[in-house]
């Protein structure tokens, strides 16, 4: 990172623009920031610079001790667990301040305070869809409990004293840019936090689009372009799995139906719905009428949104020490999120009398949140359920005092959102809130939605009360599946897949959270808020959330695919499941042998394309090669010989990826056209299964044309288009998958010189390896839980949130070469090993 060059370049810009000590804009006053006493000079950090101290500070119980690595991976040795989390807390501030409050401001709405009203919009989207008010109930939640409060307590104190002792020059550079100075943390920024991962995590959905797709194609075709499910499952819990009670406890016994005691055996295309064994207390059942009024109806909005990305997902699985080389259990994790600097992740050793725990932190909140303790392992992969859904609501006028609502009028309540906008005026806005939850889109604000001046109501799960924050740490103090099952319960939003393995031999998977029970297609679309009808009826009960555990086959995993089959569930899933590298990681597991850690490193790094494996046959077959010009036929010849690897300096990758887009485009526009919604295309499962099953697929007419296009006309059109864009990226130097994708991992602010951009990386979409463009696996680990555990791990970034540190960014050359470094799980009587770099001694003040 140049980052001295960087700053006086745009020191010497904004004196060109400005005078000094006068803000202008999102300038800073020049004068403070080029200080050499105050301003930016200050955040360039030595190579050498030597962290440790001892330190004073108020509030701790005990003596305690911090031995900082050569990655400057902190291990904290505490007397309790309460100065455990109150050192956390300060070393997140101390590495991470800037990231960890910029996230929070954008959680509740803030930013306008930060860069003016160019982010008003931004801010009552958060405000609209009620971030600050299921944050402020989650600490209500949080602090009724109290080991989770003194938790939440100490880590707030430990923030703070790093906070109050923070000299003007110690700020991070961000703070100098934008001209501000942090606040004081509370729980309620902790909340904020990590109603903020739930948005990224739990806050996806397609209501409005699939709505508007539903009433101009109409329900038939649209159900044809958007299944529920696709042919090609591979689910989390198997088909052929047993279920003790109602639920899937999915230990599978190899017995026979009639010899399996107290359960049943769910084989494929078996009835088992309702008390036949699920025993489900809560069926769902859609309204009279609501195949008519709801389905086929012909309402339609406008859509263009941004929402979290489609993709967020991630690996896990857990292997059985039976498979294994050690004899002992193996756990792999890597969550796919977008890719940013500073880091999401912050690694750390958590050491206390109570527990001992190690791995990937969130700067913002205590406990470890992935990684493993003394006695298991733990790791998680988004649920992908639907837990947002909108209403149309009636209100008697504009004034939204009142609503209809089951036959009468019902009175509103209201909440002002007073946002500062830095330079302008503060702006008040008027959110209604009704018995589904606020009235995220009315006349005054669309967002990116244009609705029709009508008003809809978000309901979204993670406006429940929750103490989601009691999980992470019941996991850092679990010792067996016991523990386990206690502490995933403590889950409700987001969703997850919760990996576990501990060092007694259990390996389990729970598809985990407090989902709402539907009925078919149930928020899929945009439903009528006047009754009750649509309205989420109930919960699924948690011994029926889909388990597994210890199974026959010897591992466990899940890579965001369905969790059960939904012949067999007896919920509507809803959501968005992709499905290829959960089949890939299984298609390996199954295949392996005595494997161990270096296994697992080929494993998660795997760019194989079991996708373009499917894909590409039907392609070939349909290209006719002899009415190809030369350098057609040199790319038609590079794409037969790929070897279905992502690559970062094959051209296969690229060629195939130009020519699969071709062909969607060739095959969905037409359809999509009159919606105005072009690029929101079916699921490429879709397109790939129905051109697999018949030939002569309904969708690739062309409906704009007198003629009846065939696939072979159409796949013939989709090369000779990629194969000039391919032209077009070789000749410049463009077509290597690796300057193709270009990943770039940016800044928080998107401050290009605080970014890594245009990385040379292998991997994928359809890979194990799922790197895209700004999305990836934020977090690789893998832990054996020998006697003595054996753990490795990475992430794309560095533990300083400083760009002028060495520290900031020293990850990403081996993440993108997928290497891995040794997880440390330090013991104290190793203080004076060579890895120890600095040693920070705290006592109480």
């Amino acid at each position: 990172m140049k980052f001295i060059p960087f700053l006086i370049s745009v020191a010497i810009t904004v004196l060109l623009v400005i005078a000094f000590n006068s803000p202008w804009g999102k300038i800073p006053p020049i004068g403070k920031f080029l200080s050499p006493q105050h301003g930016f000079w200050q955040n360039a950090e030595p190579v050498d610079k030597d962290f440790g101290q001892d330190l004073q500070l108020p509030g701790l119980r005990e003596p305690a001790e911090v031995y900082l690595d050569e990655r400057l991976v902190p291990h904290i040795f505490a007397g309790n667990d309460a100065d455990a989390f109150y050192l956390q807390g300060y070393l997140h501030a101390k590495f991470r301040l800037w990231q960890m409050e910029f996230q929070t401001y954008a959680a509740a709405g803030r930013i306008s305070e930060l860069i003016g009203p160019r982010a008003l919009n931004f801010d009552r989207e958060k405000r609209r869809l009620g971030m600050g008010y299921a944050a402020e109930k989650a600490v209500v939640a949080l602090e009724q409990d109290s080991v989770s409060k003194a938790e939440a307590d100490a880590y707030t104190a430990g923030v703070n004293a790093y906070i109050t002792n923070l000299k003007e020059s110690e700020l991070p550079v961000e703070y100098k840019l934008l001209n501000y100075k942090p606040e004081l943390w509370s729980n309620l920024k902790t909340a904020l936090f990590l109603k903020f991962m739930s948005l990224d995590l739990a806050g996806a959905e397609d209501d409005f689009e699939y709505t508007n797709l539903r009433s101009l194609l109409g329900y038939t075709t649209f159900n044809k372009m958007f299944p529920v499910k696709q042919d090609s499952l591979d689910p989390i819990v198997p088909f052929d799995t047993l279920s003790a009670k109602p639920g899937l406890l999915a230990s599978h016994s190899g017995k026979t139906p009639h010899e399996a005691k107290d359960g049943w055996t769910i084989y494929p295309n078996m009835s088992v719905r309702g008390d036949s064994i699920w025993g489900s207390r809560l069926i769902p059942k859609p309204p009279p009428g609501s195949d008519s009024a709801y389905l086929h109806s012909t309402d339609t909005v406008s859509v263009k949104a941004t929402k979290p990305d489609r993709d967020n997902g991630s690996n896990n699985w857990a292997i059985s020490g039976k498979r294994t080389k050690s004899g002992a259990p193996i756990l792999c994790n890597d969550p796919h999120l977008g890719l940013h600097l500073p880091s999401l992740w912050y690694e750390m050793q958590l050491s206390c009398p109570s527990f001992n725990a190690y791995g990937a932190s969130f700067p913002g909140a205590p406990g470890i949140i992935i990684g493993f303790n003394d006695s298991c392992a733990f790791g998680f992969t988004n649920a992908m359920r639907d837990v947002r859904d909108y209403y149309e609501i009636q209100f008697k006028d504009d004034s939204k005092k009142e609503y209809w609502y089951n036959g009468e009028w019902k009175p509103a309540e209201f909440r002002y959102e007073h946002i500062l906008q830095k330079g302008e005026p503060e702006y008040v806005d008027t959110v209604a809130y009704t018995v589904f939850g606020p009235v995220m889109y009315d006349k005054s604000y669309s967002g990116n939605r244009l609705t029709n001046n009508k008003y809809y109501a978000v309901r979204w799960k993670a406006h429940d009360a929750g103490n989601e924050l009691m999980i992470f740490n019941a996991l850092d103090h679990a010792r067996n599946y016991s523990d386990y099952l206690a502490a995933i319960k403590w889950l409700h939003t987001p969703g997850q897949n919760v990996a576990f393995a501990s060092k007694q031999g259990e390996i389990a998977i729970c598809d985990q959270g407090e989902f709402p029970a539907k009925w078919k297609r149930q928020g899929d679309f945009v439903m009528p808020g006047t009754d009750s009808s649509y309205a989420w009826q109930g919960m699924i009960p948690q011994d029926e959330n889909p388990i597994m555990v210890n199974p026959e086959r010897g591992y466990v995993s899940s890579a965001n695919q369905y969790p059960v089959d939904p012949g067999v569930y007896p919920y509507y899933l809803g959501g968005s499941y992709p499905n290829y590298r959960g089949m890939m990681i299984n298609r390996y597991l199954n295949q392996m042998k005595d494997i161990g850690i270096e296994d697992m490193m080929k494993l998660q790094t795997d760019t194989y394309n079991l996708f373009a494996e499917m894909a590409r046959p039907v392609l070939l077959r349909n290209i006719d090669s002899s009415d190809l010009n030369a350098t057609e036929r040199k790319y038609y010849d590079l794409l037969r010989e790929w070897d279905l690897h992502y690559e970062a300096e094959g051209k296969g990758p690229s060629i195939f990826k130009e020519v699969w887009d071709s062909l969607t485009s060739i095959v969905w526009d037409d359809d999509l056209e009159k919606d105005n919604m072009p690029g929101f295309y079916p699921h490429e499962s879709t397109l790939l299964e129905g051109i697999l099953r018949d030939s002569a697929y309904e969708f690739l007419d062309d409906v704009r044309t007198p003629e009846k296009e065939t696939l072979k006309q159409d796949v013939n059109l989709a090369f000779k288009k990629a194969a000039g864009a391919c032209r077009q990226l070789d000749s410049e130097g463009k077509l290597v998958w690796g300057k193709m994708k270009a990943t770039r991992i940016e800044h928080l602010a998107n401050l290009d010189p605080f970014s890594r951009l245009n990385i040379m990386d292998s991997g994928g979409t359809y890979a194990i390896n799922s790197v895209k463009e700004d999305h990836g696996p934020s977090w690789r680990m893998i832990v054996q839980l020998t006697a003595s555990t054996e753990a490795y791990g990475i992430y794309p970034g560095g533990q300083s949130g400083n760009p002028g540190s060495p520290y900031y960014d020293n990850f990403v050359d081996n993440w993108a070469n997928g290497k891995y470094y040794l997880l440390w799980m330090m013991t104290k009587d190793e203080e004076t090993d060579k890895r120890v770099k600095a040693i920070i001694r705290i006592t109480a003040l």
